[in-house]
């Protein structure tokens, strides 16, 4: 098996690397995370089912049954960033186990705090939860690392698709995840979050073990000379190479808008069909093609990405989910229109994150974008997770029409300043990497 090794902690170049071994080590990398993904992608789902259900059981209100949620998105998004700078300063697969084994620990938090029914233990539990899908996240920038730039949307976007096994899978196995501690002293609910640390120790372990060498080490060696500065990786760098570039600005607005439109409209809508009639399983089966349209169809927008360019595609997106607003929220009890506007928010959502996600990478320098990529996902769930806690607000006041309304308003500014990009900064479809890479030397 082919392996390139360097001393443990530096970035020095031990041996060249030729275009071949290059696509084998981006293949392999990609395999890699793909697996990581799979498994990864168990962990969430299979526990945030049964979050709000334990929130009520701990808590003994309904009303602080969402809290619990909103707490993993926080956890979340507070990662991202000390992830980021710990990526900038070792690589990606420190990053990602330290992410997964933060997640783990807090998973067994949540089994302590539903033992000894501690509230406040379940709220830092399900924070540090969270550290598992920014884990996850992270995954799609580490699968770019090593991506010529006419493939770089594909790389990610292979990685997004693999989630779809873990959304997929996920819920459906919060029901024997819960029976199986049944009689024991852990209450039922807490049963998948014991599945959940299993799943995340062992992506951990996945990661830390095949994940050689680090991707984002041997593309700092690959890099040219006068990127190879380490001043250029702080996050200062990062907000300074975002601030620098209308391009990098308008990717960050993308992934934010894109996840936070999908996010506000889909918390709701199983309360909307649920008012209009519709029961648990026609319920189910909207928001199973909801998440088919997020990630199985991810391949297709990374290549249109890299085919046609990352700004049509985000055009693309700003159009998916204008019309999947439109139809859910004029859909009253046509469950039929609510399922296939449900459907086109997870396919915009897909288009906004993998366009959004690649054109981030290629806009700023290379030894900036650990740190621009932990500033993306950290204002992606920020967001989000305010535009969740605005949707049931915005719901119970003015009703689920308002708020496709609103989530459609949100894409005015992406699309406003996709078009003036276009005309002041085109983004050209990204050229084939340069042989003359070929010469270089990596390290792991």
């Amino acid at each position: 098996m082919y392996s390139v090794t360097a001393s443990p902690g530096t970035d020095r170049p031990v041996r060249p690397l030729g275009p071949p071994e290059l696509a084998r080590l981006q293949r392999r990398t990609s395999r890699v995370l793909m697996a990581g993904q799979v498994l990864g992608g168990l962990g969430v789902p299979i526990s945030i089912a049964l979050a709000p259900v334990l929130a009520t059981e701990v808590s003994g209100t309904e009303a602080l049954s969402g809290v619990a949620s909103t707490a993993a998105v926080i956890g979340t998004a507070l990662v991202s960033l000390p992830l980021a700078a710990l990526m900038n300063a070792r690589g990606r697969r420190p990053g990602l186990v330290l992410a997964y084994g933060i997640g783990a620990v807090g998973a067994g938090l949540v089994v302590l705090a539903a033992t000894i029914r501690s509230f406040p233990l379940l709220l830092l539990g399900m924070a540090a939860f969270g550290a598992a899908s920014s884990a996850n996240l992270q995954a799609r920038f580490a699968a770019a690392d090593l991506a010529a730039p006419d493939h770089r949307a594909r790389a990610i976007s292979v990685v997004v698709w693999a989630s779809t096994v873990g959304a997929v899978l996920g819920p459906n196995l919060s029901a024997p995840a819960s029976h199986s501690f049944a009689g024991t002293a852990i209450p039922e609910t807490a049963g998948p979050f014991v599945w959940a640390a299993v799943v995340f120790l062992l992506t951990g372990t996945l990661i830390g073990v095949f994940l050689r060498p680090d991707p984002l080490l041997t593309a700092r060696a690959l890099a040219a000379p006068e990127e190879q500065t380490r001043e250029g990786r702080s996050l200062r760098a990062g907000f300074a190479a975002v601030k620098a570039s209308p391009r990098a600005r308008l990717a960050l607005l993308t992934v934010a808008v894109s996840h936070t439109t999908m996010v506000s409209i889909m918390v709701m809508t199983p309360m909307d069909l649920s008012h209009h009639g519709a029961g648990l399983e026609l319920i189910g089966l909207v928001i199973s093609g909801h998440i088919a349209g997020m990630f199985a169809f991810s391949p297709v927008m990374g290549w249109l990405a890299d085919r046609l360019g990352r700004l049509s595609v985000i055009g693309l997106a700003a159009g998916l989910l204008s019309v999947a607003a439109l139809l859910a929220g004029t859909a009253g009890h046509s469950h039929g229109r609510s399922a296939l506007g449900l459907f086109l928010l997870g396919l915009g959502w897909s288009a906004g994150m993998v366009s959004g996600s690649a054109l981030l990478t290629d806009s700023v320098p290379q030894p900036a974008r650990a740190a621009v990529q932990g500033l993306s996902d950290l204002t992606m769930n920020a967001a989000a997770g305010v535009g969740g806690a605005a949707a049931g607000l915005i719901m119970s006041g003015a009703g689920y029409g308002w708020l496709n309304a609103v989530g459609a308003a949100l894409l005015l500014p992406m699309a406003a300043l996709a078009l003036f990009t276009a005309r002041r900064h085109p983004v050209p479809v990204p050229a084939p990497a340069s042989a003359s890479a070929s010469a270089k030397d990596v390290s792991s």
